[in-house]
């Protein structure tokens, strides 16, 4: 406890040996030096590397991290043992290069494991612990001993076992709630009855490690610290056996925000969490769900207009953390259908485009007509639609509509509305080799400007399938010519965005040349060229 009446809680890192055994969550031996040195940069203060025993490899990946990451001035290095001596034998082989080495041993206590699983007695049970804890002390001073489904286990019982293993040179007694079985009031009780009632409590450190099978093991493990823990078993993102380990990130974040009513702190940089996350979740293949708490993408993130307009006017209104505090840069306003006016507007500010207010309703109408199409506006799509509506060329020639038909079993047929410089409109359709190729077509009949079509390119500028579409195309004004004249459509659907690039070449052409060698509607004369099957 500093002058403060705080206490810091020791961070015991086993995303290397409780995360790894979640299904196809194994890792390579560099994979877990990469993530053993986040760990040290992200400040926990003990690793359990893995469970040398378990195989060779597991054995040479714990070794690997005891010599690279087991410095004077990093954390201590833990190796996970059962009560045998072959386990503690492998676990100290392992373990022993590291400046700070710890053995963890463990057996159950519970009766349903005692008696399906051990097949011993309570009182074998007892003397097991003080043999294999004095066994493991005898290698090195920090020994750590956990009585496996103490959630389940009769608390008499627990503190005869935990009193043998304190005799024995335990140092550290973990209690875990293997199955994630207790409730928070359960876990509270439990553990302030050991604190208090084991013989020599108060001269070891006590740990809780706490399992999610009901959603209860961030909660259960601020329970358990509240009674008195000051270690507590974590895994980044909460991976782990089943449904998951306590979250690091949670519990971390959780004493962080909340000093006054925890009176706890760790050593952990909180800034290196969100960096530390997705390298977990990239090496093991395990997505963290969006609306994961602290590193999942909803954390920060508002669409509803209500709440993007109170971040906007004070972050605290609807963030009790900031999200630089946990290594992000800053909140993410999701634009979708939900967002507001003043959202769109700090969006485009932030993207260079500042509007008068006639431009930004138009701006945000169409904004909204994409929205009802995409689930989330990108900055991707909200350039792509400012460029396509505000700063394309004058329009001499505006779209109305389009409707194509295209298939298999018919041909392809375009029809378009245009309406042209004296205000009039028209609709001409057209039959094609592809819905492109009879789009163009169609605005030739009405444009009546021959061309030769250079280029065409179709990109997807967003990710997704409802990806926003661009369009680039450049045309000549005759064969001969050699000036080209591009123009750029944006849409999700690529029909349109193609209509929308032709039509903004042409434009371009006809602002540059004029009107005066324009053909009657219709005239042969005009000049296509194929682009295969993208027309």
């Amino acid at each position: 406890m500093d002058e403060s009446g705080v206490n810091t809680v020791r961070i015991f890192d086993t995303t290397l040996r409780d995360g790894e055994q979640s299904p196809g969550a194994s890792l390579t031996s560099a994979e877990k030096i990469d993530i053993a040195r986040q760990l040290a940069r992200l400040g926990v203060d003990i690793i359990e590397a893995g469970f040398p025993a378990a195989s060779p490899d597991d054995l040479e990946g714990v070794r690997r991290v005891a010599n690279e990451v087991g410095t004077p001035d990093g954390p201590v290095i833990c190796g996970l043992a059962r009560a045998t001596p072959g386990d503690i034998d492998k676990a100290w082989e392992a373990v022993r290069d590291a400046a700070k080495p710890r053995i963890h041993t463990f057996l159950a206590t519970s009766d349903i494991h005692m008696q399906h699983k051990l097949r011993m007695t309570r009182e074998q049970v007892v003397a097991r612990t003080r043999e294999m804890v004095a066994y493991a002390r005898h290698y090195c001073d920090d020994v750590e001993f956990s009585p496996e489904d103490a959630g389940r286990s009769d608390p008499a019982f627990l503190v005869e076992v935990l009193a043998a293993a304190i005799e024995a040179g335990a140092t550290t007694l973990n209690i875990p709630d293997t199955v994630g079985y207790l409730a928070p009031a359960e876990y509270f009780m439990l553990m302030e009855t050991l604190i208090r009632e084991t013989p020599g409590g108060d001269g070891v450190i006590w740990s809780v490690h706490c399992h999610d099978d009901l959603g209860l093991a961030t909660a259960n493990t601020l329970a358990g610290l509240q009674a008195g823990a000051r270690q507590a078993e974590v895994t980044i993102n909460g991976i782990g056996e089943r449904a998951g380990n306590t979250s690091l990130e949670e519990v971390a974040m959780a004493l962080h925000t909340r000093p006054t009513f925890y009176h706890l702190t760790t050593n952990i940089d909180t800034t290196q969490i969100t960096r530390t996350s997705r390298m977990v979740s990239n090496y093991t293949g395990m997505p963290v769900q969006p609306n994961k708490a602290i590193v999942g993408a909803n954390a920060f993130s508002h669409e509803a207009g209500i709440h993007q307009d109170g971040i906007l006017k004070h972050q605290a209104t609807y963030e009790i953390m900031t999200p630089e505090t946990v290594g992000l840069s800053q909140s993410n306003l999701v634009l979708g259908k939900h967002s507001g006016r003043h959202a769109f507007r700090v969006r485009l500010e932030e993207l260079g485009y500042e509007m008068e207010d006639a431009d930004l309703n138009l701006a945000f109408q169409r904004f909204k007509e994409l929205a009802d199409k995409k689930k989330t506006v990108t900055d991707a799509d909200i350039e792509a639609l400012i460029a396509d509506e505000f700063y394309g060329p004058d329009e001499v020639f505006t779209m109305e509509g389009i409707q194509v038909a295209c298939g298999q079993m018919g041909m392809p047929t375009a029809t378009i509305k245009l309406s042209g410089p004296d205000g009039t409109t028209r609709i001409e359709a057209a039959v094609g080799a592809g819905p492109i190729d009879a789009t163009y077509q169609a605005i030739d009949r009405i444009v009546g400007v021959p061309n030769t079509l250079v280029e065409f390119r179709v990109a997807a500028i967003t990710e997704g399938i409802d990806a926003l579409g661009e369009v680039t195309v450049r045309i000549r004004r005759d064969e001969n010519g050699r000036r080209t004249f591009g123009g750029h459509g944006a849409d999700t659907d690529i029909i349109v965005a193609s209509a929308k690039a032709y039509l903004a070449a042409i434009n371009k052409m006809l602002a540059f040349t004029g009107f005066e060698d324009r053909q009657p509607e219709g005239d042969s004369s005009t000049i296509r060229v194929s682009v295969g099957a993208a027309r």
